[in-house]
């Protein structure tokens, strides 16, 4: 299974299990709740998809905050977007020349692959710790998630997608120390 895959899957694996009393839990990702979380996540998914196809996605709606994407079965929404997702990775073509997420601006397909196995491990991990979970992923993908974070960490706060560095000790768990690369407490309750 590919690491954008495993990354999917332990995110699927939270969702099945977040009930509707908890989406107005805070999450560590602090601009979210449960639902807005999940809501940023419905929005932007389906980009996340076409990235891997190399086709431009519309948007919703303008700006995430402009609709609800959570009303009705989000929870069947999203499994089948990160069924979705990790399908149109799933051919060694989705990670060969360019591609975007329906911006502009286009990145390779490696980078905006491991970004998006990125997106999926630390928002999973978001949504697990808000609602008393624990995301399970493996010692390789965090291996390669840590190397690949670390490397374009100063890219990601320059996007916008991580905050301030949390520090967290060099030998903690390699999910604690890519959590503290992103901006986020690891110990967070």
């Amino acid at each position: 299974m590919s690491h954008l895959a495993n990354a999917a899957e332990a995110m699927a694996t939270v969702a099945r299990t977040i009930t509707d009393d908890q989406l107005t839990n805070k999450t560590p990702c602090t601009e979210y709740d449960v639902r807005a979380l999940i809501n940023h996540l419905l929005f932007w998914g389906p980009s996340l998809a076409g990235a891997g196809r190399k086709e431009s996605v519309p948007q919703p709606a303008t700006a995430e905050s402009d609709v609800d994407l959570t009303a009705g079965d989000w929870r069947g929404r999203l499994l089948a977007l990160l069924d979705d997702i990790t399908s149109s990775w799933a051919s060694p073509s989705a990670w060969e020349g360019e591609t975007t997420m329906g911006t502009p601006h286009t990145l390779p397909a490696p980078i905006m692959g491991d970004m998006i196995v990125g997106e999926l491990a630390v928002h999973g991990w978001d949504l697990a710790a808000a609602t008393g979970q624990r995301l399970e992923l493996p010692a390789d993908l965090l291996a390669h998630l840590h190397d690949t974070v670390s490397a374009g960490v100063e890219q990601g706060r320059e996007m916008g997608m991580y905050g301030p560095e949390v520090a967290v000790p060099a030998d903690a768990p390699t999910l604690d120390r890519i959590l503290g690369l992103t901006g986020r407490d690891p110990a967070w309750t």
